[in-house]
Order: structure tokens, then C-alpha cells, then sequence
């Protein structure tokens, strides 16, 4: 592995041990790491957990509260490894259990907290399960476990209902019989090598009750959990009567996502999670119609913070970001849970460059566009996150300004979803390109071997050993901004900001002694002192009591 470039020391008293911070995930920086695309230590290209647990003191000096591990579990990785073909198991590619066990021990020595996947809704078509419900054939009570049914059409061969993949296509496929013969079709609301659950089976329940203790005894802090808005399917499976039906996700409450069922079984779980000490938690993956959905998965007995993906996908104007912060506060205060903010994740192309273009054209984008625009906004976009009430999330390399890769060649790349006619757009392997560590290198010091994805020229010069010790690179404009998070009484956890009258296209609000300003136009702006500077995203100058705030710029201010 290539040399680890030293890490800037950890601001002093920035470190707790995992058992001295009370109500830790109400005020949490979570790290997410991308396993594959992290630190690959043995040289095959591929990211691992060994990999991750030597750059755990680079998490630590930077000054996250955890580490959200993206799923490392035994899988044929038909979908990077969301198929899960044993949950109680690390897949080769990543690693062993003790290898794991290890993680988890360096991470808590270093005050860190660890929270894995899990995939409820759907396993893996190598599943034990499945290939038992496979073999058995119909009428198989193996069967009663994932949704199978027969066909429609004279002989069986259309599919049970109008329900389409969210990575295109029919939400079905059929399958050939052990006698040879066509049969039944079986249910995939994503590809179809994950054939979802059955939650009304209560094998499957008892099932995931049994993992989660298992991962839980092995000492983690928490679990984010996928498609947690899925599991529970209408009754009867009724045709949704619509093409497109895409377009509908995130606008409506469906028959397959959303349906309130899936509540009971959080409170199953919750119930389970309090029997262990050290406040460990849930995280909810849930796209729902609206934040105000979002917050029934949060209530007191169920799960602990949802991410917030109307944040996520708001445009870089002041007056949309005023109405969702405000939307979010509001909908999250009632149920007592924290608000989440997040600007990017391992399924949406990267921030940096979708504020590089113009707004309108969503979360997929294959466009480069202005790349100093875009990193531009992208700083004063994370100071505005990291000011805001509430846990915040950090998407691997987010931390470097690294932008999405645009022109990987078609033949590289590995989202399942480019492999298939419609859906989704399938071009999440952008923002999964390893990251840089080392200026030098054949991978730029995430490992010995290449990457399994190419990694662009002059991605050294973003790399951490590149931006170590630079003044204004945006690795220490995070570093930073974390240090002065944990630091100032007024940040963090809270339910509540008080919005300051400002010029149109600015952002400004007080939390106690602490106030916030982002300037989302395209123009400097006069704009009161407002006390001492902590931190700003870039240069400001204040003459007379009056800051000159530029373009797509965030201000930290307090008068304490």
C-alpha cells in the first residue's frame, strides 16, 4: 500500500471517547465510506475493511462523530453489494469477520462510532431462501417468504401486475421451474438478482431480529437501514395503472413504498436496540412524498434520524433553501427526532458538480460544467449544512472538493442500472470513483494495484496529501469547520433558527450568540458585521462595521 500522507493533528478536546457523549445522533458528523472506493490494502484494486481501519485516524483529525460502512456482506455485488447473499458474513472482496471486529475496536479506541447497512427489503437471488424457494417449486412454503405468483394471460405469461424496477423495466421476472417448464413470477422492485422480501411471513422478521443482534453483539454503533421505506407492500399487490412510474417516486405514497406497515416493524426493532447500552441507533433510508412522511419513521419509539433528501435535492437559491430548512424543522420538531442534512451520497452525482450547472436538471448529471462555479457553491453549501440544527452527513471525498466523473468509457462501468433499457439513469459509478490520497502513485495511494474504476488525471492534486497543511484547500476548510462545530455552544444539536432580515438571494440566521450567512447570488453583497469571524468559505473583507461577502460564499460569525 502506498505510503499514508500525515494528517493534521486533531484540534485539541475535538476527540470523546464513545461513552462520553450523551444524545451523541442529535448534533452527529457521519462519515459515509464507500468500501470499495476507500483504501484498498492488499493491492486487487478493490477498497476493503483492512483499508478503511488504517485511515481511521484520518476520520478522527478530521473530526466526524462516525463511520457509516456501505454494505461489505458476503454478495455476488450484482448491485455493489445491496444483493445480499449472507448477512452474517464479509464478502472475500473486503474481508473476513475479523477483520471487521478489528474495525470496530480501532474505531471505538479512537472515539468513533461505526454504523453498517442493512437490506431488509430485498436479499440477494443466492440467497439461501431463494434458491430453497427456487428448487421447491410452487406451493413451496419457501416460496411464502419472497413474493411469488402466478402469471396473467392464458398461459401465465404476462407478469402479476403493472409494477415497474426502479432500475427499468417490469418489477417482475419469471422463472423456470424444476421441471423444466415456465412458472410463477417472483418480485424485484430493483434488479432482478434482489427478489424482494415478504414481510407478512413471519420467518422473515424473526430472520432480521436475529441479525441485528448479531451485528449489534459484535459491537456496533447503529444501522443504516436501505429502502427503509420499503419491506410492506399493499394489500393484494394492486396495480398501480400507470407507465412511468418513476416519475411518480418521491410525489406520492405507492403500493410498494411507504405503506404505513412498515412502522410496526421499527417499533420491533427499537425495542430490540434499547436493550443494548451505548445509545446505539437507526438511520432511516426513506424517500417519501414529503418531509412531514419522513418524520412518522422518527416518532419516539421507532427510528432515530431519516435522511433528508428534500435537502439533498434543493437547488442552490436562498428561497428554496429558506422553505425546506424551515419545512424540515418543522415537520421534525413534533416527534422530538433531529433534522438531517446531506449533500451527497454514493447514488446521486456529487455536489460539487451539480452546483456546477444550471439548476433543473436533478440529482443524475453527466455534464462537467463549471468546475470552479461548482466548487465555489459546493464550500459555502457545507458551512451552510454544518451550521444548521441537527446531525449532519459527509459522503467520502466530499472533504477533498471532489467533483463526479463525468467521462468514465462505457465499457468500465458497473451500475447495474446502465445495463438496463430505462430506470434509473445509471450513472452512479461517477461519484464512486476511488478517491486520492497521495499526490503520486498508480491509484494515487488508495492502493498498490489501480482501482477498479479509473480515477482522472491530476486527481493527485486533490488528494489528501495535497490539501494537508494548505491553506484554504477545502480539506482544512472542513477540518476546520468541524473543529469550530464541536467547539461553539450555539451549533449542533437544536431544533430552531431565527431567520435575519437580508438582501434578496442571501441565507442569514442567528443561533444564540452564532450567526450564518450565505450569499447563494452570483454578485457580492454589503452586509452587516455581525460579530467576530470564525470561519468563512471564502475571502470577505469588513471595513466600518460592513462585510463584502462575494458570490456563493458562507460566512461563520459570532458575538461571543
Amino acid at each position: 500500500m502506498s505510503q499514508q500522507p500525515s494528517a493534521a493533528p486533531a484540534p485539541t478536546s475535538a476527540v470523546a471517547t464513545v461513552s462520553e457523549r450523551h444524545d451523541w445522533w442529535r448534533d452527529a458528523v457521519i462519515y459515509q465510506v464507500y468500501p470499495r472506493s476507500f483504501a484498498d490494502s492488499n493491492g486487487d484494486g478493490m477498497g476493503d475493511l483492512e483499508g478503511v481501519r488504517t485511515r481511521l485516524p484520518y476520520l478522527r483529525d478530521l473530526g466526524v462523530d462516525a463511520v457509516w460502512l456501505s454494505p461489505f456482506y458476503a454478495s455476488p455485488q450484482a448491485d455493489a453489494g445491496y444483493d445480499v447473499a449472507d448477512y452474517r458474513a464479509v464478502d472475500p472482496m473486503f474481508g473476513t469477520l475479523l477483520d471487521a471486529d478489528a474495525l470496530i475496536r480501532d474505531a471505538h479506541a479512537l472515539g468513533l462510532r461505526i454504523i453498517v447497512d442493512l437490506v431488509p427489503n430485498h436479499s440477494s437471488d443466492q440467497y439461501e431462501w431463494f434458491k430453497r424457494a427456487l428448487a421447491e417449486g410452487p406451493g413451496s412454503p419457501s416460496r411464502d417468504r419472497y413474493h411469488f405468483r402466478p402469471g396473467k394471460g392464458k398461459n401465465g405469461e404476462l407478469p402479476p401486475n403493472d409494477w415497474e424496477s426502479i432500475f427499468g423495466g417490469p418489477a417482475w421476472t419469471r422463472v423456470t421451474e424444476p421441471d423444466g417448464t415456465p412458472g410463477e413470477w417472483y418480485l424485484h422492485l430493483f434488479a432482478p438478482e434482489q427478489p424482494d422480501f415478504n414481510w407478512e411471513h413471519p420467518a422473515v422478521g424473526d430472520e432480521f431480529r436475529s441479525i441485528l443482534r448479531f451485528w449489534l453483539d459484535m459491537g456496533v454503533d447503529g444501522f443504516r437501514i436501505d429502502v427503509a421505506h420499503g419491506m410492506v407492500k399493499a394489500e393484494g399487490l394492486p396495480d398501480l395503472g400507470s407507465h412511468e412510474q418513476l416519475k411518480l417516486l418521491g410525489n406520492d405514497v405507492m403500493p410498494f413504498f411507504d405503506q404505513d406497515g412498515v412502522h410496526a416493524i421499527y417499533r420491533q426493532w427499537r425495542r430490540i436496540l434499547d436493550e443494548y447500552s451505548g445509545e446505539r441507533i437507526f438511520v432511516a433510508e426513506a424517500w417519501t412524498p414529503t418531509v412531514e412522511r419522513t418524520a412518522n419513521y422518527v416518532r419516539p419509539d421507532e427510528l432515530h434520524q431519516a435522511f433528508n433528501f428534500q435537502y439533498l435535492g434543493t437547488h442552490w437559491d436562498a428561497e428554496e433553501l429558506r422553505t425546506v430548512i424551515d419545512r424540515t424543522l418543522d415537520a421534525m420538531r413534533p416527534v422530538g427526532a433531529p433534522a438531517t442534512w446531506v449533500l451527497s451520497n454514493h447514488d446521486v452525482t456529487r455536489h460539487v458538480t451539480r452546483f456546477a450547472n444550471p439548476a433543473g436538471l436533478g440529482t443524475q448529471i453527466r455534464l462537467a460544467g463549471d468546475r470552479a462555479l461548482g466548487l465555489r457553491r459546493a464550500r459555502a453549501a457545507t458551512l451552510l449544512m454544518l451550521a444548521l440544527p441537527g446531525s449532519a452527513y459527509v459522503y467520502q471525498g466530499e472533504e477533498l472538493g471532489l467533483p463526479d466523473v463525468v467521462d468514465l468509457p462505457d465499457e468500465v462501468r458497473q451500475d447495474p442500472a446502465y445495463f438496463r433499457g430505462a430506470g434509473q439513469d445509471g450513472f452512479r459509478d461517477g461519484c464512486r470513483v476511488p478517491i486520492p490520497w497521495t499526490r503520486e502513485g498508480s491509484s494515487y495511494g488508495f492502493g498498490d494495484g489501480g482501482s477498479w474504476l479509473p480515477q482522472p488525471a491530476g486527481w493527485g492534486e486533490l488528494s489528501v496529501e495535497a490539501q494537508t497543511g494548505e491553506p484554504g484547500s477545502t480539506l482544512e476548510l472542513y477540518r476546520e469547520a468541524l473543529a469550530v462545530r464541536r467547539s461553539t455552544a450555539d451549533l449542533g444539536a437544536g431544533d430552531a433558527v431565527e431567520w435575519l432580515r437580508a438582501p434578496e438571494g442571501v441565507v442569514a440566521f442567528r443561533r444564540g450568540d452564532f450567526v450564518c450567512v450565505a450569499n447563494t447570488t452570483g454578485e457580492s453583497v454589503a452586509l452587516p458585521a455581525y460579530g467576530r469571524v470564525l470561519l468563512a468559505s471564502g475571502e470577505i473583507t469588513e471595513t466600518a462595521g460592513e462585510a463584502k461577502v462575494p458570490a456563493d460564499t458562507t460566512v461563520w460569525w459570532t458575538r461571543a
